[in-house]
């Protein structure tokens, strides 16, 4: 199963509605299909125009390494020489924090990550899940 236009655009929008209602800052979204390639990305009015990279970051390492924001940080955390050769390998596109979601399909299968930025990672993160949610899909933050 792809990720479809369709589903990214609700994971999306269903994003920007949880972020609204915590009253997070102004946030961006981008969603990856399973090849790390761009499907859709977003950001709201006052976000700033540098957040696609982090958005993507998160995303991206979430979907090359198969490996959730939070996991990615905790092993940052417990082996910081892995992460930076990782980085290096993917061309320092990774952000090893919380906001990157690996997207699953009801089978277990890996078909994408999301990525937001734009307040605290943490709640980056529960914003992403809520969009997850609303799009049928199974989000690991």
């Amino acid at each position: 199963m792809a990720i479809s236009l369709r589903k990214a655009r609700t994971i999306m929008r269903k994003t920007f509605e949880k972020g609204r209602e915590m009253e997070l800052k102004p946030l961006s979204v981008v969603v990856l299909d399973a090849g790390g390639h761009v499907q859709a990305f977003e950001r709201e009015d006052g976000a700033a125009p540098g957040r696609f990279a982090i958005a993507h970051g998160k995303a991206y390492g979430a979907v090359m390494l198969g490996m959730a924001g939070s996991a990615q940080m905790a092993r940052a955390e417990q082996q910081a020489y892995f992460m930076a050769a990782v980085n290096g390998v993917y061309g320092g596109q990774v952000i090893p924090v919380p906001g990157g979601v690996l997207l699953r399909d009801k089978k277990g299968a890996v078909i994408g990550a999301v990525g937001v930025t734009g307040d605290t990672s943490d709640n980056d993160a529960v914003a992403a899940l809520a969009g997850v949610e609303a799009a049928g899909l199974i989000g690991e933050a």
